[in-house]
């Protein structure tokens, strides 16, 4: 469940009458670096190389104000939704280089209690004792790339490839809110209590999904992130 998913899931229970476009794939198409996918009438999903990337070209689409409703940055792909005009929005994003940068947001630190039960096995993988773990994973700022799996849950990257760790072999029927966990070389926290499989470092008492809030998602996509031992 806590696998990532750049799609949005559409709100249950709402009584507003609606007719949905039928879903249709059609072929990609190259123009120029952009690699494209139509998907449905009114979407279009492009591929990119890496996590960074789309975030980049998420953040350059945004400043641009290119016809979507809707811009969903994921691992490797960013998805253009509410488009009027698919045609058009290709030849714009035909204007886009991958040497392009994401704009900057400010960094926001998370004060973390260091005391997760998979805080000894990320240790012994990473060579360290758990005082090592602490110093090598808050000595890192980290970038919000994409948020999924639950409201508030943003992927961050920034953790060396070298100390990736593997996901649980079974998920925790439950991980409690506030935890701080890797899976692979990803770092997030879990904004609500829920299964996942995710290595449990610590915790935190920071919010990360509030809808009274301007902006209900504390870690948005371009976020820089600095954790900080309590």
């Amino acid at each position: 469940m806590d696998r990532a998913s750049p799609l949005p899931v559409e709100p249950r229970g709402s009584r507003r009458s609606y007719r949905r476009e039928p879903l249709i794939h059609f072929a990609p198409v190259q123009t120029g670096d952009v690699h494209t996918v139509p998907v449905g009438r009114r979407a279009l999903l492009v591929e990119v190389d890496d996590a960074a990337t789309a975030l980049a070209l998420a953040g350059w689409a945004r400043e641009a104000r290119v016809g979507a409703g809707e811009i969903v940055p994921g691992a490797v792909t960013v998805l253009f939704d509410e488009v009027d005009d698919l045609a058009l929005l290709r030849d714009v994003l035909a204007g886009w280089t991958p040497t392009a940068d994401a704009p900057a947001r400010e960094c926001v630190e998370i004060a973390v209690r260091y005391d997760g039960p998979d805080l000894a096995f990320v240790a012994e993988a990473w060579g360290t004792d758990p005082a090592g773990v602490v110093e090598r994973h808050s000595a890192v700022e980290y970038v919000a790339a994409f948020c999924g799996f639950a409201p508030g849950f943003a992927y961050l990257a920034g953790l060396a490839d070298d100390l990736a760790v593997p996901r649980l072999d079974s998920p925790r029927a439950r991980v409690p809110a506030g935890s701080v966990a890797l899976a692979g070389a990803w770092c997030g926290i879990y904004p609500t209590a829920s299964p996942g499989g995710w290595r449990i470092l610590g915790s935190t008492d920071a919010l990360l999904w509030d809808q009274v809030r301007d902006e209900p998602a504390l870690l948005p996509p371009g976020t820089r992130v600095r954790f900080v031992p309590a």
